[in-house]
């Protein structure tokens, strides 16, 4: 019997491991999302795919999946590790920053939409109040496991997204307790239940934290001496393990105790070591969740009851959006962000099942219901890329429709940002952080619209069109930075602009020496070689771990600084060196060998 079992667990595994070979870079030769992947592997391997097939065709069980039960558990595992993983992308003053959205936003996204929802059911399903109350809160959670892969948390998107998940993940067991107190003949005994857990809950978070802030480093430190990876993995997946089960021990949700275990990390110097070598088992466990997704797909059912299913996806969909996109625009959001956001997080989320099975279990709501209701999550689930994709174009449309050539006050002293990749976004940011005006330009629609949501001053315009840079008022610039990847456009437009305004201060984004040398017989007032001082920096911080002194070394940066303004002075025929700036950097005391 133990054999079976296990030959049946060794099935499942292969079979799953044999679907992520062969999805992730089949979907990523097409530029699709493996989700869709994963959830149409776990239709076609399911028991309503090939699976039923599997009594007629005994060979079919070494290719298929018996039910979703089988790798339930891999997938809670995978969500536990997406959690972690987002943890280890922030830290407790980011958190405290977001508390307004959290708080905010977060709270009254769920219950205004699980009040809508849930009114809508009470009306029109023949429910009582609390079954309608469960299915509205139910419906009303969004997926972490697919909105955080897709959204980040660093964009305006992202934190926006992520506050609310957030608020959604803590309220979960409150739901589920609220749902037993429901339950005929259990109020008073679910009620001091959900007291106690939450008390000794707030009791093990708190140990937690003030565990990890003094064991933390010294374990990672001690596995950092080993110099071994799977010594780091294995402390990594230690510190998860046990923060998620003390949570569950008390009643909370072990996706809570992985979030605080990625949160103490983050606040370690270790946290970019442990975020790259427990990414490859994210992926793996998050692709067996959505294969348990796809799974719970019943063709036979959607063929039979497809009107009623199109209608309760679209309701649920179009109701989420409209009210996360109109709290974000009163918090304050930005049009674009708040459609992007809405339509990210309208669908259903895996939290909905747990909640849903909680609500059968405290008998508000019937087997078929429950199941209707478990079939609309799925699909949600899996349109969630397509929800994604269609928000990121409307996001785009509203932000470029907002751009009037009008706005633009030219009389104003300024700074021009052109091109806003990785260098122009870090001027912007540096100049909006010391209060200095300034209009950043890019060609791109999609960086444009980014840039936007993330609160940049930014414009759509293509500088290599003629005159697209006399509307912009340069005679009044205070200067302009050219941080474009094109060399040769880079030349021209230094030439053309030091012709037009021979008072304009023009800084410009070099490659190399020959590059900036060329820049300056065009016109540049400073040309920077974006290679030197990153070059120089590693060649420092290799000497210095070698054990060479501090001294030395500076000193032969300086020569290899004084080397290269020579030739740039020399290639570019000037009358004086140009000036090469060296970061303000705090160098250590001492250099330990």
């Amino acid at each position: 019997m133990e054999t079976t079992a296990d030959g049946t667990s060794l099935g499942n595994a292969l079979v799953v491991l044999g679907a992520a070979g062969i999805v992730i870079p089949a979907f990523a030769r097409f530029r699709i999302t493996p989700v869709i992947g994963f959830i149409l592997v776990g239709l076609l391997v399911g028991p309503s795919g090939l699976g039923a097939l599997a009594g007629d065709y005994p060979w079919l069980k070494h290719v298929t999946i018996g039910s979703a039960e089988d790798i339930a558990l891999f997938g809670e595992f995978g969500i536990i590790l997406l959690l972690f993983s987002i943890g280890l992308e922030l830290s407790f003053r980011r958190l405290w920053e977001l508390r307004r959205l959290v708080f905010g936003v977060g709270a009254a996204e769920l219950l205004l939409g699980g009040a809508l929802l849930g009114g809508a059911l009470y009306l029109l399903g023949n429910l009582s109040a609390p079954a309608a109350f469960g299915l509205g809160i139910a419906l009303a959670l969004s997926s972490t496991a697919l909105v955080m892969p897709i959204a980040g948390t660093k964009s305006a998107v992202g934190r926006a997204s992520f506050s609310m998940l957030l608020f959604e993940d803590l309220a979960i067991v409150p739901i589920i307790f609220i749902l037993g107190a429901f339950a005929p003949n259990l109020a008073g005994d679910n009620t001091q239940l959900l007291l106690t857990t939450l008390w000794q809950g707030a009791l093990v978070v708190a140990i937690l934290a003030v565990a990890g802030w003094f064991l933390l480093p010294r374990i990672f430190a001690q596995a950092a001496r080993a110099k071994d990876p799977e010594l780091f993995l294995a402390a990594s997946l230690l510190v998860v393990i046990v923060a998620a089960l003390a949570t569950a021990a008390v009643g909370l949700s072990p996706i809570v105790g992985a979030l605080l275990a990625g949160l103490m990390i983050a606040e370690t110097e270790y946290h970019g070591e442990v975020e790259a070598i427990t990414a490859p088992f994210k992926g793996l466990a998050l692709g067996v969740f959505l294969i348990s997704v796809g799974m719970g797909l019943n063709l036979e059912t959607i063929a039979r009851q497809w009107p009623m299913l199109v209608v309760a996806v679209v309701g649920v969909v179009a109701v989420k959006a409209t009210v996360t996109a109109l709290l974000l625009r009163f918090s304050g959001a930005r049009r674009g962000t708040a459609a992007e956001v809405g339509l990210l997080m309208a669908s259903p989320s895996e939290t909905t099942l747990i909640v849903l099975a909680a609500a059968f279990q405290a008998q508000l709501i019937s087997r078929s219901t429950a199941e209707f209701w478990q079939l609309v999550t799925a699909i949600g689930l899996t349109i969630t890329p397509l929800l994604a994709r269609v928000g990121h174009d409307v996001s785009r449309r509203i932000e470029m429709g907002s751009d009037h050539p009008e706005e633009l006050d030219t009389t104003t002293a300024r700074t021009i940002v052109v091109g806003f990749g990785r260098v122009g976004r870090t001027v912007a940011q540096l100049l909006r952080d010391h209060g200095r005006a300034y209009i950043a330009l890019d060609a791109d629609i999609d960086a444009v619209a980014a840039a936007r949501r993330d609160g940049f001053a930014i414009r759509f315009t293509d500088v290599g069109r003629p005159g697209s840079l006399d509307r912009l008022g340069l005679e009044h610039a205070e200067a302009i930075v050219l941080t474009m990847d094109d060399p040769v456009q880079q030349l021209r437009m230094t030439r053309r602009l030091r012709q037009a305004y021979p008072d304009l201060s023009i800084i410009s984004r070099a490659r190399d020496s020959d590059h900036a040398a060329a820049l300056y017989r065009a016109g540049a007032t400073e040309a920077v070689p974006e290679t030197l001082e990153s070059s120089l920096q590693l060649a420092e911080a290799v000497l210095i771990d070698l054990g060479v002194a501090m001294g030395p070394v500076i000193a032969s940066i300086h020569d290899v600084r004084a080397k290269m303004r020579h030739d740039i002075m020399t290639k570019g025929q000037l009358d004086q060196e140009p000036r090469i700036h060296r970061p303000q950097m705090a160098h250590p005391g001492t250099a330990d060998g």
